[in-house]
């Protein structure tokens, strides 16, 4: 029987926390309520998706998984950073994430502010300090992750989101807005690994590029048809939140039944851009398929 990346799953989740556990203050450190919900966000019970992401490319690509840790710990800390924000009174006003309260919820809302504002940062001391990888590769780390969290990634997406709440959008719009909220962090997770591995020639570079984009977007398409399909205790959070909010979806400006038929269109084009790396893109398609099949 062929080698499947799910039976490795479980040893690179282990692994990740086990980075993260070291990348983070201790509780008993001084402020100790702060490096509390730092710890509270980030060990909830997400099943790190985007570090899985890193790995897979590495798999993919040839990249050691000692290579790997950093950019994995970093973008996981930059999701954690992103979703305590998110579920702000000011933003979507969420009380439970992952079946568990908010840090808000859990702690008050300066707290998790200050918590959020304390990951984003060490994110990136955590690529600074890489010793495993180039200058040149840190650099590019920084700013990969960087602009994939920025203005014109993940924030500018959640503004964007924001502004778009009781409008219509067209799909290009629609699509662009979930590039940059949720599609840029998975590329950049999946590209990090590129950066790592300097000998890619240009259309397999390209091709990674693509598969990255696409998946991204097709993983909130998805999360969009859970909040409408999914139950609370599955989802970890209210179902139907985004419709009580007027939130532009893709399911309630085109209907779960075009969702579903978008997210299948988007799994297969990924799929064929990873053609060129045979048997070795393994891994990524069967992240590929979970990010688009879960919850069914």
């Amino acid at each position: 029987m062929p080698d499947k990346f799910k039976d490795r799953i479980a040893a690179y989740q282990e692994r990740v926390d086990s980075c993260l556990d070291a990348a983070l203050p201790q509780v008993s450190v001084g402020p100790e309520r702060l490096h509390g919900a730092m710890r509270y966000a980030v060990f909830n019970g997400g099943k790190r998706v985007r570090p899985l992401l890193v790995y897979a490319a590495g798999e993919c690509l040839g990249v050691e998984p000692h290579l790997l840790d950093g950019p994995a710990v970093a973008i996981e800390l930059i999701h954690a950073f992103s979703l305590i924000h998110d579920d702000l009174p000011a933003m979507d006003d969420d009380d439970l994430r992952r079946g568990k309260p908010t840090v808000h919820i859990q702690y008050d809302e300066a707290t998790a502010i200050l918590a959020a504002d304390a990951l984003q940062p060490l994110a990136f001391s955590v690529l600074a300090g890489l010793g495993n990888a180039s200058a040149s590769a840190r650099n590019q780390l920084v700013r990969l992750i960087a602009d994939a969290c920025g203005s014109l990634g993940m924030t500018g997406g959640q503004s964007a989101d924001l502004a778009a709440e009781g409008k219509t959008l067209t799909v290009d719009e629609l699509e662009h807005m979930y590039a940059l909220k949720t599609g840029a962090l998975i590329h950049a997770a999946i590209f990090s690994a590129r950066i790592l591995y300097k000998d890619l020639d240009d259309a397999r570079t390209a091709a990674l590029d693509n598969f990255g984009r696409k998946i991204g977007i097709a993983f909130q398409i998805k999360d969009d048809i859970l909040d409408v399909e999914g139950e609370t205790h599955v989802i970890g959070k209210p179902s139907g939140s985004d419709a009580e909010r007027g939130k532009a979806t893709y399911p309630a400006l085109f209907g779960v039944d075009a969702s579903r038929e978008r997210c299948d269109e988007l799994l297969s084009s990924a799929l064929s851009d990873l053609a060129s790396f045979g048997s070795a893109a393994a891994p990524l398609e069967w992240l590929a398929r979970y990010i688009v099949e879960r919850g069914q």
